[in-house]
């Protein structure tokens, strides 16, 4: 009997001497991966498809759903969603597809499966037409979408667009217009506060930009004031984007400083006491206006490194050698860097980006080109790129 139970001892231990060898090996081989991840050359990175199955293109608006947002919707945090411009209607006038007549905005999880042309998820699809730049989302559960429209793409049927609040499962909850302060929503940007928040609105057709103060609850958003902050950005019709006029927007909460991309006007600008302000300062001060490097600017981001970001749309000052390319300058108006994101010109229009670190991606940005979406991983400052 003892002789049996001494052997039983050391068969025990023998099984738990090899759990414990083989679990030591799983972590191994699970770590090693991830330390070579850490040294890989080349980024995170995925191209998708921004078409859906009705044809949508051109696309416009990009953003990311943000860390907080709640679940249990068609969406999460770490989703990119994307608002499409125009439809796949063919204009017998012009050969071409009417601009002004998109209504969908598509859902990409860049972790996920990736789309090719016409598989593009559809998180929501409009009533009203010409979805623009003016896409973002409020991590209490709701996404803003602006729209101008068009009945035949040119600026002679040009409408004053709404702007549109939408829940998490893809229906509209609000409709907010306004003949003057939401007079042709271009592009927004968020400054995001929980419970409530800030939205900032570029108006394309009258040459201003306009702040909503919101609350913000699980019921509902409810729109405090809406005050127009900036005005006598230039804007114009144009035979190849419609209209040109104010557009990307990026908000610097640590000086409340509003900045304000004007395409017509070929020139960044920079509005101050941007959330307090109950009047109109003019256009604020020109930070950065470069013929060598700006070329039309739409969208305009923050970078996680401080810098500013904005997308050539080659309407203005174009240069067949320089098309599509994201911009990188300083707050003070220093050029840093720059890329193309398509060999020929009018491609990059929509980009965003995420500034908290730790994000699997933190950049995205449109070719309109060829109706397609990037979305990188790139290295922030004192973190690994993993």
């Amino acid at each position: 009997m003892v002789i049996k139970q001494l052997a039983k001892r050391a068969s025990d231990r023998t099984r738990t001497f090899a759990t414990i060898a083989l679990s030591v090996t799983a972590a191994f081989a699970a770590a090693v991966p991830a330390a070579y991840a850490r040294e890989a050359f080349i980024p995170k990175l995925v191209n998708s498809s921004t078409i859906p199955s009705n044809g949508d293109l051109n696309p416009y608006g990009v953003a990311f759903v943000p860390e907080g947002f709640p679940s249990g919707g068609l969406i999460a945090a770490g989703d990119v969603l994307v608002a499409n411009f125009n439809s796949n209607v063919i204009n017998p006038n012009t050969g071409n597809t009417n601009q002004g007549t998109g209504t969908t905005i598509t859902q990409l999880t860049p972790t996920g499966a990736l789309a090719p042309p016409g598989a593009a998820t559809t998180f929501f699809t409009s009533t009203l037409t010409g979805l623009s730049t003016a896409l973002g989302v409020l991590r209490g559960g709701f996404v803003l979408v602006g729209n101008v429209p068009t009945t035949d793409g040119t600026a002679a049927t040009i409408g004053q667009g709404a702007l549109q609040i939408i829940d998490r499962h893809g229906h509209v909850t609000q409709t907010l217009t306004d003949s003057v302060l939401l007079d042709g929503p271009w592009d927004l940007t968020v400054d995001d506060h929980g419970t409530s928040a800030n939205v900032f609105v570029s108006n394309v057709l009258n040459g201003t930009v306009t702040r909503l103060d919101l609350t913000v609850a699980a019921s509902g958003v409810t729109v405090l004031k809406e005050t127009r902050i900036a005005a006598g950005y230039k804007h114009v019709p144009n035979p190849a984007a419609v209209v040109l006029g104010p557009t990307g927007l990026a908000f610097d909460e640590e000086t409340d400083t509003l900045y304000v991309a004007s395409t017509a006007d070929n020139a960044i600008y920079a509005v101050s006491h941007a959330s307090h302000r109950s009047s109109a300062g003019g256009t604020g001060t020109i930070v950065f206006t470069d013929d060598a490097h700006l070329r039309g600017p739409l969208a305009l981001r923050f970078a996680p490194n401080g810098h500013l970001l904005t997308a050539n749309g080659d309407a203005v000052n174009g240069d067949p050698l320089h098309p599509s390319e994201i911009v990188e300058f300083t707050k003070s108006g220093h050029f840093v860097s720059e890329y193309n994101v398509d060999a020929g010109q009018g491609g990059a229009f929509g980009l965003d980006t995420v500034l908290a670190h730790g994000r699997a991606f933190n950049y995205a940005a449109i070719d309109d080109n060829t109706n397609s979406i990037s979305v990188y991983r790139l290295p922030v400052a004192n973190e690994d790129r993993d």
